[in-house]
């Protein structure tokens, strides 16, 4: 297969509409008589409700209904509520409230009483864990999978017996161990033990999750917020207590997800809920203050990591122990994700892993871009320097004895990957980056400005299998390619779907992609999380358009003669090989396959497709030529997307302030699909990336529970502002060894590694300082440049 489509750059169909406007999102849509939602949240951290007074609200004029948490299904504690009589975080919803327009709502709210018992709550998994800690929740303070909320407590000798500043090591939730690390520190060169903490953060969606809902002929029709499409469906109708059919989920666009809505969310069927009370269409928008409350947040880490290095920069040994803040809910997987990159990224001969996943009264905790892999690349990359340091070699050249190759090993089991370019990706980004030279200007002054550089380097998971691709070729000879890939923002749903049409070797201009709306026959597909969907969904389209190809082929040989095996494909027809005049037209071989119906129209069709798949492909059934297949194509082993990132900034040690001077990013993403999709991905992961390093956190009152940080310009998300006008992209560009087109994700990384590589150049610009912590404000530089203390405790957490 000659690459016609793959490597070259296109104009995915919706840009028009981002660029002019007329692109619909959820709160885009009307319907007569619709009626709006607005939320009555708790004003506490952890309370109980007593009793609620909506008389004076019911009374008022253009108030429809009342929803509260007896009305909607409930599920089994920790998982998160639609709405709850004992909130568990400030701003979580206890009703909702429907009326003939926002302003109604909000003044039924201020009309409702509800009575609110406090309740004890922590914003510290650390004091939670103290013997007479507070938990978060009546039940305990930690969710143990198949078990449900108990509570873990560490001894007051667990607290004793470490220094000021270091992390606990009480008993583990989760631990294990491969190779002998205690023989592989004995032997190493140099050992470095530092705790750390990294903050959680919000995701800063540009689009909060707004959600629009109606009932007709026993369907619910929802506009909704969400990065997937089909994934998202199995999760809306549990949570409506419906079957998955029964819904039609409408996702055109989202603006902006990062992890937060890559299924669907509990907010999100209140508008559905409240539209069945009422029998009424109903809208609901969140706000954006209520956005940082119920928007799902990244976990944050307080942690300790023991680093052993041979002389020539080779880990010998690593020792991690993480305690992860996982809000009221039973968390994310952040705190295995992040030992497993340890694992991988940095190809340690020995490690053990100890992990805690503790609840607190803060926002719930999800998956955010690089969940887990992000934040320890920010706790371990400056470890990483200061090792080198210490060894006397260069930061590069530690990270590349490291680095992850082909046979790299990955995870507790040390199981293989599918393919592994880091080191690759460290040798072209320090050449073009120049980082011999760039490292030489490292400590000159101009007065009270210093330049400092880094190198970070980061990984995710990039890829799954065991989905369905579906396309139909009309008779006009036009190829619809099925897509159940949501529209996140990145055109992966594009992108992907280009690869039915390079196995077809048809004109794009002759393709449209069908997508954003389950009711138009949409396959399943995995969600829109985890830099997967690159890898997964041109997987899912290649099948497809492999069984398009054989039944094209098939239809070729009853027509004209000879097996399936005397024929090929190209220029948008199925010929004979050394005959090419005995052929059929893509259009004609469709108007063949309904005549001839079964598997060629989709009358018939594989038995391993998903029922979603399935109930499509009746939908579509005798309308062309239907190319349906699950991917059962071989994969063994995790599949890695890497990426490293250099930067070069000039900080004035009087401010604590600094500008990005260079900035490179060079990822490993096999082989390069979309070219200008994948430099969009390098360069606004580094913008998210330097966010996480330098600006953005939550912040919580110890002594209330209260949040601080509910608007941007208090999360403060980076700006035009705060970032270079040019950052350079690049790519390794070698495929990945189990796609069949080499393609694999890319999307997580390229935030961390911007963000380890920023955190590493502050601390080479003040020589060697290392505030094992993220993110790092202008204070905390200031004062360490000063060498005053900080005014947080070495393993606070919450704090502005």
């Amino acid at each position: 297969m000659a690459n016609l489509l793959i490597g070259k750059d296109f104009t995915p169909p919706d840009v028009r509409g981002k660029v002019t406007g007329r692109a619909k999102y959820a709160e885009d849509y009307r319907a007569e008589g619709m009626l709006f939602c607005r939320l009555l949240t708790s004003p506490m951290p952890h309370g109980r409700v007593r009793s609620i007074d909506t008389a004076a609200a019911l009374a008022m004029d253009g108030v429809v209904a009342i929803l509260t948490a007896d009305e909607v299904p409930a599920f089994d504690a920790p998982r998160d509520p639609i709405l709850t009589n004992e909130p568990h975080y400030v701003g979580e919803p206890i009703l909702a409230v429907a009326a003939v327009d926002e302003t109604t709502a909000e003044n039924a709210i201020a009309a409702i009483v509800v009575d609110l018992e406090p309740l004890p709550f922590t914003v510290d998994p650390l004091e939670s864990l103290r013997p007479d800690g507070p938990n978060a929740r009546e039940a305990g303070n930690a969710s143990i999978p198949r078990e449900g909320v108990q509570t873990r407590k560490w001894t007051a000798e667990d607290f004793a017996a470490v220094g000021a500043g270091e992390l606990p090591m009480g008993e583990p939730m989760v631990t294990w161990t491969f190779g002998d690390p205690d023989a592989g520190f004995a032997e190493a060169a140099v050992v470095v033990d530092e705790s750390f903490v990294t903050a959680g953060n919000s995701h800063h969606s540009m689009e909060p999750r707004t959600a629009m809902a109606y009932w007709q002929n026993g369907k619910c029709f929802i506009h909704g917020s969400n990065q997937s499409q089909s994934f998202v469906l199995p999760g809306l109708a549990d949570m409506l207590g419906v079957e998955p059919a029964s819904i039609v989920f409408i996702g055109e666009n989202c603006g902006g997800g990062f992890g937060s809505k890559g299924s669907a969310y509990p907010v999100q069927v209140i508008p559905a809920l409240m539209a069945k009370k009422t029998g009424r269409p109903v809208m609901m928008r969140i706000s954006r203050a209520e956005e940082y409350a119920v928007g799902s947040a990244r976990a944050g880490f307080q942690g300790r990591i023991k680093m052993g290095f041979r002389s020539d920069g080779r880990l010998l040994a690593c020792d991690l122990c993480i305690v992860q803040e996982s809000g009221p809910n039973q968390g994310f997987g952040d705190w295995t994700s992040a030992a497993a990159a340890v694992t991988f990224v940095y190809q340690p001969l020995a490690m053990r892993f100890r992990g805690m996943s503790i609840m607190t009264n803060t926002p719930p905790r999800g998956a955010q871009r690089g969940p887990g892999q992000n934040q320890i690349a920010n706790a371990v990359e400056p470890v990483l320097d200061k090792a080198a340091r210490e060894l006397g070699i260069d930061q590069v050249a530690i990270r590349r004895i490291n680095a992850p190759g082909l046979d790299a090993k990955y995870g507790e089991q040390q199981g293989p990957v599918t393919s592994a370019y880091l080191p690759e990706a460290l040798d072209k980004g320090a050449a073009r980056f120049d980082w011999a030279a760039k490292k030489a200007t490292s400590g000159q002054r101009r007065g009270s400005k210093v330049i400092g550089v880094g190198v970070g380097q980061a990984y995710h998971t990039a890829g799954a299998n065991g989905f369905d691709g579906l396309l139909r070729i009309s008779p006009e000879g036009t190829i619809y390619i099925h897509t159940g890939v949501g529209n996140l923002g990145t055109y992966s749903y594009a992108s992907t779907s280009r690869i039915a049409a390079e196995v077809l070797e048809c004109d794009w201009e002759h393709c449209v992609i069908v997508h954003g709306n389950s009711s138009r026959g949409l396959p399943w597909n995995l969600g829109q999380f985890g830099s997967n969907t690159s890898f997964t969904m041109t997987r899912t389209n290649y099948a497809a358009a492999m069984d398009a190809v054989a039944k094209l082929k098939a239809i070729a040989a009853r027509d004209l003669g000879g097996s399936a095996d005397d024929y090929d494909i190209g220029n948008e027809t199925v010929f004979r090989r050394g005959n090419p005049s005995r052929r059929l037209t893509y259009a004609q071989a469709a108007s063949r396959a309904i005549q001839l119906g079964g598997s060629f129209s989709g009358e018939e069709m594989a038995e391993d497709l998903n029922p979603m798949t399935k109930a499509s492909v009746r939908q579509l059934a005798g309308t062309g030529l239907i190319g349906a297949a699950k991917d059962t194509l071989e994969r063994v082993g995790a599949v890695p997307a890497l990426a490293a990132g250099f930067v070069r900034i000039e900080l004035d040690l009087e401010t604590g302030k600094f500008e990005i001077l260079d900035y490179l990013g060079v990822a490993d993403c096999g082989t390069v699909n979309h070219p200008q999709g994948l430099a969009a991905q390098v360069r606004s992961g580094a913008v998210m990336g330097f966010g996480l390093a330098s600006l953005e956190r939550q912040v919580y009152d110890p002594k209330y529970g209260l949040p601080k940080s509910v608007g941007l310009y208090m999360a403060k998300p980076p700006t035009y502002l705060d970032v270079p006008v040019q950052m350079d992209a690049d790519a390794v560009d070698l495929p990945d060894l189990q796609n069949p087109v080499g393609i694999k994700g890319i999307g997580e990384p390229v935030m961390g590694c911007a963000s380890s590589a920023l955190l590493c150049a502050i601390s080479d610009a003040l020589g060697g300082h290392y505030f094992n912590r993220s993110p790092v404000l202008p204070d905390m530089i200031v004062n360490a440049a000063a060498k005053r203390p900080q005014s947080h405790r070495p393993l606070q957490v919450n704090t502005d």
